[in-house]
């Protein structure tokens, strides 16, 4: 299946009412093209990190009431799952689309990890603009990268909740979201920027 993009509808399957409506929604209008844009994403970051990596589509099993407010899917090196290990994603809530390099609460070494990122802080600043901050990945909320500050890296290390994305979005209305080819490449052209951060975790996963 090629990757044709995102149209309005995907986003608005987060407007549908019901658990099982909703993921109705997701399965048939979503979960398709992710499969189509993971098919092209899974060799491209096989490639540039020289390990074999997995395609996750998030499923929302273990929900019985309330249906999901986003969906993603999540790149990784374990075949298994993703959530215990540096992750790349990507996903929509309602009115975005995000891409993020990902370090959830689930890492098993998250202190080991921060203490990597941190180090390397300065080198966070010298990444573009556009690039935003998440540190709870089950809000919309994001910050720019100018705005982040050492003790951000210092929570993550920190507390056992705390979690750290970095990496980028685009609103509903960006018009590369239906162009399938220069979103792929959009969202290649960030990972290529963000692959060395996950190499610097890597040291202390």
């Amino acid at each position: 299946m090629t990757f044709n993009g995102f149209s309005r509808k995907d986003f608005e399957t987060f407007h549908i009412d019901g658990l099982d409506e909703r993921m109705e929604g997701i399965r048939s209008n979503i979960q398709p093209k992710f499969q189509a844009l993971g098919s092209e994403l899974v060799p491209y970051l096989s490639s540039k990190l020289g390990d074999e990596m997995y395609l996750h589509i998030a499923r929302h099993a273990r929900r019985s009431v309330n249906p999901p407010k986003d969906t993603w899917l999540a790149i990784s090196e374990n075949k298994r799952g993703y959530k215990k290990h540096p992750h790349f994603q990507v996903g929509l809530f309602d009115d975005h689309l995000f891409i993020w390099l990902a370090f959830i609460y689930e890492l098993p070494n998250k202190q080991e990890i921060a203490k990597e990122l941190l180090s390397h802080f300065d080198t966070f600043k010298s990444l573009s603009e556009d690039f935003v901050i998440s540190l709870d990945h089950m809000k919309k909320d994001a910050f720019p990268i100018k705005e982040l500050e050492e003790k951000d890296l210092k929570r993550f290390r920190d507390v056992k909740k705390a979690e750290f994305l970095i990496g980028k979005h685009l609103p509903i209305d960006n018009e590369l979201l239906s162009n399938g080819h220069d979103l792929l490449s959009f969202i290649e052209n960030t990972y290529e920027e963000l692959i060395p951060f996950y190499k610097i975790s890597k040291h202390r996963s």
